[in-house]
């Protein structure tokens, strides 16, 4: 990892650090993930969760409703509430919320998922895997993260 990837709120009153590369990075076109934003799309950096480090305050976690009905809860700055991250089906997992690093065009999207629900004006580059809904992370994931992953998940 060639920059140091730090990050926080609005207000500065949550700030973390990645301590090594992400997993993936997910640029999802979900309906939720454009509800809760408020935007066309999300860029998330999947990061295991004993990778992220928080030196001061932490986010509060929101649980947040899904359309699949699966767990999902928002990290939020409890002053100025913007999303720093999310956890969705383990807590083994963070996805990292992009916009919220200091430098946000130092991770590209690896892959763009849930494409069904694209707004028609934004453009998927070539060369980047694109999917309808989810993918088989065996397909995309790169065999290092493949490997970092099992050694977390059963």
């Amino acid at each position: 990892m060639a920059i140091r990837l730090e990050g926080g709120c609005a207000c500065g009153r949550v700030r973390y650090r990645l301590a090594s590369a992400p997993l993936i990075v997910h640029c999802c076109h979900c309906r939720s993930c454009q509800r809760e934003t408020g935007s066309a799309f999300v860029l998330n950096a999947l990061i295991e969760t004993d990778r992220v480090e928080v030196p001061g305050r932490a986010p509060l976690a929101v649980a947040v409703p899904t359309d699949s009905g699966g767990p999902h809860r928002i990290f939020r700055c409890e002053a100025c509430q913007v999303a720093v991250w999310s956890e969705y089906s383990s807590p083994k997992i963070r996805f990292v919320r992009v916009g919220t690093l200091d430098e946000p065009n130092a991770l590209t999207p690896d892959v763009h998922i849930y494409t069904r629900s694209k707004v028609p004006w934004v453009t998927l580059p070539d060369g980047v895997p694109a999917f309808a809904a989810y993918y088989d992370s065996k397909d995309v994931w790169p065999a290092a993260s493949l490997e970092r992953r099992r050694a977390i998940l059963p």
